[in-house]
């Protein structure tokens, strides 16, 4: 294989579910945030491999799952085939009025035009209608991603931001863009999740998986190099015990869409 190409669908659905079950099982408590009631109607929006999706039929709801990569999809739709799944962009839903609750995790820190997916996403409620989402906060992997930068450019290479793939805001610039687009903010949080990456290939197999964007460009032989030195660089801070820990930062939020206001003039 050589250099990771930019725009191509780079998800490996078998290594987020073999590796990385840790995101779906960290979402079981934001099920419980949304707090599910039976016959409803909710969009899973940045579905995955589909398990959160399923864990949402199975309490009766009436559920559609979208994301934008092909190969997660296709995967979900091999392991639930009972539920629609379909391949979709955060910033071109096309709902109206459609869903008692649009719910999302950690896949909207991936959307780095976020007022536009707001948008789409309370466009697609109805009235009273709620968004529940947890996804990466300001901060969130950054003793990682400075490193990765770091050492890219050690090689000499050049680093543009517009390589960096993720948007990861303060509870103040998100809530901000949930209220501009019509959204009554009725929670928001910002925590430390420090998140297990097991064995002693864990960072790789992370960095592997989601950074794809950051390597663009990059020949194989040379990102390998780099992986190897990020993970020795990270090895006194970030490993303990057989296992690597990442310095996840997360955002949860709730919005609900508020009747529309109309004033005689």
């Amino acid at each position: 294989m050589g250099s990771r190409e930019a725009g191509k669908d780079n998800w490996d659905a078998n290594l987020y579910d073999d590796q990385h079950a840790f995101v779906s099982n960290f979402g079981e408590s934001l099920v419980t945030l949304l707090a599910p009631k039976q016959g409803e109607s909710i969009l899973d929006l940045g579905c995955g491999t589909g398990d959160l999706a399923n864990t949402l039929y199975e309490s009766g709801v009436d559920i559609i799952g979208v994301d934008k990569s092909e190969n997660m999809v296709k995967q979900a739709n091999r392991k639930y085939p009972h539920i629609q799944f379909k391949i979709q962009d955060a910033t071109a839903l096309d709902y109206d009025c459609e869903f008692d609750a649009v719910f999302s995790n950690a896949a909207l820190h991936w959307v780095t035009s976020p007022k536009e997916a707001l948008q789409g996403i309370y466009n697609s409620l109805k009235v009273d209608g709620r968004f529940v989402a947890e996804f990466g906060g300001k901060g969130n992997v950054q003793t990682i991603t400075d490193e990765i930068i770091k050492q890219i450019k050690a090689y000499g290479l050049e680093f543009k931001q517009e390589q960096f793939p993720w948007f990861y805001p303060s509870i103040a610039e998100y809530a901000k863009l949930m209220e501009e687009v019509g959204f009554r903010v009725t929670f928001a949080q910002h925590y430390d999740r420090p998140t297990i990456l097991a064995g002693d290939n864990g960072l790789k197999n992370w960095i592997d998986l989601f950074c794809n964007q950051l390597f663009v460009g990059i020949p194989e032989n040379t990102t390998n190099q780099i992986v190897s030195n990020v993970e020795e660089n990270l090895k006194e801070t970030l490993y303990s015990e057989g296992d690597w820990i990442a310095d996840y930062k997360r955002i949860r939020v709730v919005g609900v869409k508020q009747h529309l206001i109309f004033h005689n003039p």
